[in-house]
């Protein structure tokens, strides 16, 4: 279990890296194309332009979760409140099973192991 977070984590990095690379030189291609026939600016290199995106995401993105944040967290509480108790139990059997390739995809039935 710990080998395949550890996979799942690196796979996650590198493509996180593979993007802002990716994104960093269609930022530097961009910039180069149209800033200096425009406004007359010097073109900028590989690095400029990974710091153009960074002061971008820190001036107008700011610094959000990715989950939501507490908005997430009030609509789940709002749901789990709207739920009936069978529903809520259905509910809880869903997260115990997880999701993915490796999850059972038939219910345990319990009552059938009480009977036999």
């Amino acid at each position: 279990m710990k080998r395949y977070r550890f996979v799942r984590v690196l796979k996650i990095a590198l493509f996180g890296a593979i993007a802002v690379t990716v994104l960093s030189f269609v930022v530097m291609t961009l910039w180069n194309i149209l800033m200096p026939g425009i406004f007359g600016v010097r073109p900028v290199s590989f690095w400029q332009a990974l710091g153009l995106l960074v002061l971008s995401k820190i001036l107008f993105g700011g610094f959000r979760s990715f989950g939501g944040g507490p908005r997430w967290r009030r609509r789940m509480i709002e749901r789990w409140e709207q739920m009936t108790p069978e529903e809520r139990e259905k509910f809880k059997q869903g997260m115990r099973r997880g999701c993915g390739p490796w999850r059972n995809t038939e219910a345990p039935n319990r009552e059938a192991g009480a009977q036999a």
